[in-house]
């Protein structure tokens, strides 16, 4: 949402939106969509931060019906997104918050914050709020094989990334631990990571150097602990679509159900090398996990990650992997449910075995 999210036209009540990295925005249209986010509030000693979800419905992108726009199915869904994406809340004619002039937001929706939120309407001082599909994720599928959400890219990964750090917490799992496991799950990779919270900055470093001083009791030399870690950067891969199976090379085409992908790009779009693909690939035969590579076609733009971010700032080893999905950047995405288990299977195999593992490595 805007700062300044009022709008009306012709009768209605509308929200004023700002869209966020590369989504596929005509997905957003005739969705039933709803609003969360941070709200700061007022308090009788300060400032609070409060999260909020509404748990309904409340706004609505509709499209133009067929009949106004003829051209839709022969000539594409064309549509502004300044103009076109500005969704519904209400009708002025329903409307039974008065919204006092010069007031940056309706005041409907923020009574039904507020409410939600249990606080006083006019203890709410600022928000970051995000639009997003009010419909639950599911288990889909004839045989409930699939995985039906909103921003599977890049929940997915950092479920099975926390699922796998706390599976292998246990003090039998840890006795004998040589390195720090450790889970770093960022904000703002779909603009570029240049930010307070992105992998862009020195949240990673920071965070290992006070660990290992805290640990060790005195300076540290991070060179050589950098150098001696390992990163696995998990986003999401893209499975082949069984309708446009030419935009992958040959060679290279992820299925659903055969396990976590090994992502490459001799450009460092990805930061996977010889070695670092070899760890994945020796944990997966270890513990009979499926894997699978992929490499995008040389006339096809390639995605990234963080992986060569963090990989050029910290100098260390990191590979490139993800689960296979279709409709990534949709607003119903779709996955495999048994890739689900091999991330969360190779994500503890990597925990519980890359110490011993490293030691093989002898690699200049």
């Amino acid at each position: 949402m805007k700062p300044i999210s009022k709008k009306s036209s012709f009768g209605y009540q509308q929200v004023g939106v700002e869209l966020y990295g590369g989504g596929l925005w005509y997905t957003w249209f005739d969705r039933d969509l709803t609003v969360g986010g941070r709200v700061i509030v007022k308090t009788e000693t300060g400032y609070e931060s409060k999260l909020v979800y509404i748990n309904k419905p409340i706004l609505r992108i509709p499209s133009l019906a067929i009949h106004l726009d003829r051209a839709v199915n022969t000539e594409g869904f064309k549509f502004n997104t300044e103009t076109a994406t500005i969704p519904v809340l209400e009708t002025a004619l329903k409307n039974a918050f008065e919204t006092p002039e010069g007031a940056p937001h309706h005041n409907s929706l923020m009574n039904l914050i507020a409410t939600t939120l249990g606080v006083q309407l006019d203890s709410i001082v600022n928000f970051e709020l995000t639009l997003c599909d009010c419909q639950d994720a599911v288990i889909g599928g004839i045989n409930d094989e699939f995985i039906f959400s909103g921003r599977l890219d890049n929940l997915m990964s950092s479920f099975c990334a926390i699922e796998a750090l706390v599976e292998t917490s246990s003090k039998d799992s840890l006795e004998k631990e040589e390195n720090v496991r450790m889970v770093v799950l960022f904000d703002n990779e779909e603009i570029g990571s240049q930010s307070a919270y992105g992998a862009n900055s020195p949240l990673v470093a920071d965070a290992m150097g006070r660990i290992s001083q805290s640990l060790l009791g005195k300076p540290v030399d991070m060179f050589s602990i950098r150098t001696n870690s390992f990163l696995i950067s998990a986003d999401m891969a893209h499975a082949v679509h069984p309708n446009f199976g030419e935009k992958h090379e040959n060679n290279h085409r992820p299925y659903m159900h055969k396990g976590p992908v090994i992502k490459f790009n001799v450009n460092q779009r990805y930061a996977t090398t010889a070695e670092t693909a070899l760890v994945i690939e020796h944990l997966s035969k270890t513990n009979d996990i499926p894997y699978q590579k992929f490499v995008v076609r040389n006339d096809s733009p390639c995605g990234s990650t963080i992986g060569p971010i963090l990989s050029s700032e910290l100098g260390i080893r990191t590979v490139d992997i993800g689960n296979p999905q279709l409709s990534m950047h949709s607003i119903r995405e779709m996955c495999g449910v048994d890739d689900t288990y091999h991330c969360i299977a190779l994500l503890k195999a990597f925990f519980e075995g890359f110490a011993a593992l490293n030691k093989q490595l002898k690699f200049d």
